[in-house]
């Protein structure tokens, strides 16, 4: 085995330890509900039940599970679509600067009334 094969192999080790941790924190922390479409698990079905990172940063896994959800496998890769789609489709124009000043002349107004 090469040691690139062998850096590959370390990887995905230290990837599925590390999945498995938070999964199990996030199936204890969480009902068992997809967070989009509501459907629910169960121990026959719970494999379909998956943990997505809000982020998208799969090493932020703070203990109080605030970059989780739970999402059904369909909903997962949707999310994860639709991320990739605006990453890779979606160029945005830079937003104009506001540069008018809204109260300009309102104490004048004000002044004006109190006469």
């Amino acid at each position: 085995m090469s040691l690139h094969d062998k850096t590959v192999a370390e990887a995905r080790r230290n990837q599925a330890a590390r999945e498995q941790g938070y999964r199990e924190k996030s199936l204890k922390m969480y009902p068992h509900v997809c967070g989009r479409c509501s459907r629910e698990f169960t121990r026959q079905n719970l494999h379909l039940l998956t943990v997505h990172h809000r982020d998208h940063n799969h090493d932020n896994n703070p203990e109080d599970g605030s970059n989780w959800e739970l999402l059904c496998v369909y909903c997962h890769d949707e999310e994860h679509s639709k991320q990739l789609y605006q990453s890779t489709f979606v160029r945005e124009a830079p937003r104009p600067v506001a540069t008018g000043k809204a109260f300009a002349g309102l104490a004048d107004l004000l002044k004006a009334k109190q006469s």
